[in-house]
Protein backbone atom coordinates (compact mmCIF):
# COMPACT_ATOMS: atom_id res chain seq x y z
CA UNK A 1 0.00 0.00 0.00
CA UNK A 2 1.30 3.58 -1.08
CA UNK A 3 0.19 6.68 1.15
CA UNK A 4 0.52 9.74 0.39
CA UNK A 5 0.15 13.02 2.50
CA UNK A 6 -0.75 16.62 0.81
CA UNK A 7 -1.13 19.67 2.60
CA UNK A 8 -3.87 21.88 1.92
CA UNK A 9 -5.78 24.71 3.02
CA UNK A 10 -7.93 22.73 4.92
CA UNK A 11 -6.06 20.71 6.25
CA UNK A 12 -4.46 17.31 5.24
CA UNK A 13 -5.32 15.03 2.05
CA UNK A 14 -4.53 11.39 3.26
CA UNK A 15 -4.89 8.93 -0.20
CA UNK A 16 -3.91 5.40 -0.36
CA UNK A 17 -3.47 2.90 -3.06
CA UNK A 18 -2.95 -0.51 -3.34
CA UNK A 19 0.07 -0.87 -5.75
CA UNK A 20 0.79 -4.48 -4.75
CA UNK A 21 -2.64 -6.03 -6.19
CA UNK A 22 -3.94 -2.63 -8.45
CA UNK A 23 -3.36 -4.35 -11.84
CA UNK A 24 -5.22 -7.54 -10.75
CA UNK A 25 -8.21 -5.26 -8.64
CA UNK A 26 -8.76 -3.32 -11.99
CA UNK A 27 -8.91 -6.33 -14.38
CA UNK A 28 -11.34 -7.66 -11.94
CA UNK A 29 -13.43 -4.79 -12.45
CA UNK A 30 -13.13 -4.17 -15.93
CA UNK A 31 -14.26 -7.52 -16.27
CA UNK A 32 -17.29 -6.99 -13.88
CA UNK A 33 -18.32 -4.17 -16.06
CA UNK A 34 -18.20 -6.20 -19.13
CA UNK A 35 -20.10 -8.86 -17.74
CA UNK A 36 -22.82 -6.43 -16.43
CA UNK A 37 -23.32 -4.61 -19.90
CA UNK A 38 -23.57 -7.63 -21.93
CA UNK A 39 -25.53 -8.94 -19.33
CA UNK A 40 -27.81 -6.02 -19.32
CA UNK A 41 -27.97 -6.30 -23.03
CA UNK A 42 -28.83 -9.59 -23.16
CA UNK A 43 -31.68 -9.85 -20.53
CA UNK A 44 -33.34 -6.42 -21.38
CA UNK A 45 -33.24 -7.63 -25.20
CA UNK A 46 -35.00 -10.66 -24.31
CA UNK A 47 -37.21 -9.84 -21.43
CA UNK A 48 -38.65 -7.11 -22.97
CA UNK A 49 -38.81 -8.41 -26.88
CA UNK A 50 -38.23 -12.29 -26.88
CA UNK A 51 -39.11 -12.62 -30.05
CA UNK A 52 -36.84 -10.57 -31.24
CA UNK A 53 -34.26 -12.13 -29.87
CA UNK A 54 -35.06 -15.35 -30.36
CA UNK A 55 -34.89 -14.38 -34.02
CA UNK A 56 -32.47 -12.12 -34.13
CA UNK A 57 -29.87 -12.57 -31.51
CA UNK A 58 -26.83 -11.84 -31.75
CA UNK A 59 -27.54 -9.21 -34.37
CA UNK A 60 -25.86 -8.48 -37.19
CA UNK A 61 -27.72 -11.11 -39.54
CA UNK A 62 -26.86 -14.14 -37.27
CA UNK A 63 -29.35 -16.07 -35.49
CA UNK A 64 -27.87 -18.46 -33.01
CA UNK A 65 -31.30 -19.33 -30.83
CA UNK A 66 -33.84 -19.88 -33.87
CA UNK A 67 -31.47 -22.45 -35.42
CA UNK A 68 -31.93 -24.40 -32.16
CA UNK A 69 -35.12 -24.99 -31.91
CA UNK A 70 -38.77 -23.84 -31.90
CA UNK A 71 -39.74 -19.80 -30.20
CA UNK A 72 -41.07 -20.70 -26.36
CA UNK A 73 -41.93 -16.98 -25.68
CA UNK A 74 -42.16 -17.99 -21.53
CA UNK A 75 -38.49 -19.65 -21.56
CA UNK A 76 -37.04 -16.97 -23.90
CA UNK A 77 -38.42 -14.07 -21.27
CA UNK A 78 -36.96 -16.36 -18.44
CA UNK A 79 -33.77 -16.52 -20.26
CA UNK A 80 -34.29 -12.34 -20.12
CA UNK A 81 -34.74 -12.28 -16.36
CA UNK A 82 -32.34 -14.56 -15.28
CA UNK A 83 -29.92 -12.42 -17.75
CA UNK A 84 -30.97 -9.52 -15.71
CA UNK A 85 -30.26 -11.54 -12.35
CA UNK A 86 -26.72 -12.24 -12.59
CA UNK A 87 -26.20 -8.37 -14.24
CA UNK A 88 -27.93 -7.30 -10.78
CA UNK A 89 -25.59 -9.81 -8.85
CA UNK A 90 -22.58 -8.27 -10.70
CA UNK A 91 -23.72 -4.55 -10.58
CA UNK A 92 -24.33 -4.91 -6.94
CA UNK A 93 -20.52 -6.56 -6.78
CA UNK A 94 -19.38 -3.42 -8.18
CA UNK A 95 -20.88 -1.22 -6.10
CA UNK A 96 -19.96 -3.00 -2.84
CA UNK A 97 -16.53 -2.77 -4.05
CA UNK A 98 -15.37 -5.79 -2.08
CA UNK A 99 -12.95 -8.98 -3.72
CA UNK A 100 -15.58 -10.84 -1.83
CA UNK A 101 -18.54 -9.79 -4.04
CA UNK A 102 -16.67 -9.78 -7.00
CA UNK A 103 -16.30 -13.58 -6.52
CA UNK A 104 -19.80 -13.96 -5.73
CA UNK A 105 -20.71 -12.82 -8.88
CA UNK A 106 -18.18 -14.75 -10.80
CA UNK A 107 -19.26 -17.94 -8.86
CA UNK A 108 -22.94 -16.73 -10.65
CA UNK A 109 -21.35 -16.48 -14.18
CA UNK A 110 -19.58 -19.95 -13.49
CA UNK A 111 -22.87 -21.66 -12.71
CA UNK A 112 -24.47 -20.14 -16.08
CA UNK A 113 -21.44 -20.20 -18.42
CA UNK A 114 -20.31 -23.67 -17.64
CA UNK A 115 -23.28 -25.68 -18.39
CA UNK A 116 -24.57 -23.33 -21.18
CA UNK A 117 -20.57 -23.80 -22.56
CA UNK A 118 -20.87 -27.61 -22.63
CA UNK A 119 -24.39 -27.67 -24.46
CA UNK A 120 -23.24 -25.32 -27.13
CA UNK A 121 -20.08 -27.92 -27.08
CA UNK A 122 -22.11 -30.89 -27.42
CA UNK A 123 -25.11 -29.66 -29.02
CA UNK A 124 -24.53 -28.26 -33.14
CA UNK A 125 -27.85 -27.17 -34.82
CA UNK A 126 -28.06 -28.57 -38.29
CA UNK A 127 -28.73 -25.69 -39.50
CA UNK A 128 -26.00 -23.19 -37.96
CA UNK A 129 -22.65 -23.26 -40.35
CA UNK A 130 -19.29 -23.12 -38.53
CA UNK A 131 -18.33 -19.50 -38.47
CA UNK A 132 -21.27 -18.90 -36.79
CA UNK A 133 -20.93 -22.29 -34.36
CA UNK A 134 -17.47 -21.31 -33.56
CA UNK A 135 -18.19 -17.64 -32.74
CA UNK A 136 -21.07 -19.42 -30.21
CA UNK A 137 -18.37 -21.47 -28.89
CA UNK A 138 -16.52 -18.36 -27.88
CA UNK A 139 -19.22 -16.04 -26.76
CA UNK A 140 -20.19 -18.75 -24.10
CA UNK A 141 -16.36 -19.42 -23.25
CA UNK A 142 -16.13 -15.71 -22.74
CA UNK A 143 -18.61 -15.91 -20.29
CA UNK A 144 -16.88 -18.78 -18.29
CA UNK A 145 -13.83 -16.68 -18.47
CA UNK A 146 -15.10 -13.87 -17.01
CA UNK A 147 -16.51 -15.76 -14.03
CA UNK A 148 -13.21 -17.40 -13.69
CA UNK A 149 -11.06 -14.06 -13.60
CA UNK A 150 -13.43 -13.11 -11.09
CA UNK A 151 -13.07 -15.78 -8.67
CA UNK A 152 -9.50 -16.13 -9.29
CA UNK A 153 -7.80 -13.01 -10.36
CA UNK A 154 -8.48 -11.10 -6.96
CA UNK A 155 -6.28 -11.93 -4.19
CA UNK A 156 -7.48 -13.20 -0.65
CA UNK A 157 -9.71 -11.41 1.85
CA UNK A 158 -11.87 -9.19 1.23
CA UNK A 159 -10.02 -6.33 0.13
CA UNK A 160 -12.28 -3.31 -2.04
CA UNK A 161 -11.83 -3.14 -5.56
CA UNK A 162 -10.80 0.47 -6.08
CA UNK A 163 -8.70 2.83 -3.95
CA UNK A 164 -10.42 4.25 -0.91
CA UNK A 165 -11.56 7.88 -1.17
CA UNK A 166 -8.98 10.09 0.18
CA UNK A 167 -9.12 11.90 3.51
CA UNK A 168 -8.76 15.66 4.87
CA UNK A 169 -7.79 15.64 8.30
CA UNK A 170 -9.09 19.45 9.29
CA UNK A 171 -7.58 21.32 12.14
CA UNK A 172 -8.56 24.14 14.02
CA UNK A 173 -7.36 27.20 12.80
CA UNK A 174 -5.01 28.95 14.98
CA UNK A 175 -6.51 32.25 16.57
CA UNK A 176 -4.19 34.85 17.17
CA UNK A 177 -3.31 35.60 20.70
CA UNK A 178 -4.64 38.50 22.14
CA UNK A 179 -1.54 40.91 23.43
CA UNK A 180 -1.19 41.37 27.14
Amino acid sequence: MRISVEGTSEGLRVRMRFEQYRRRLLLTRIVLAILAVQGAIVGLWATLAPHSWYTSFPGFGIQWVAADGPYNHHLAGDVGAFFLALTAVTIAALVVNGTTAARIAGVGWLTFGIPHFLYHVLHKPAEMGAASFTASLIAAFLLVVGGLVCVFVPPRGDLPLADPQPITLRFPRRRPRASR
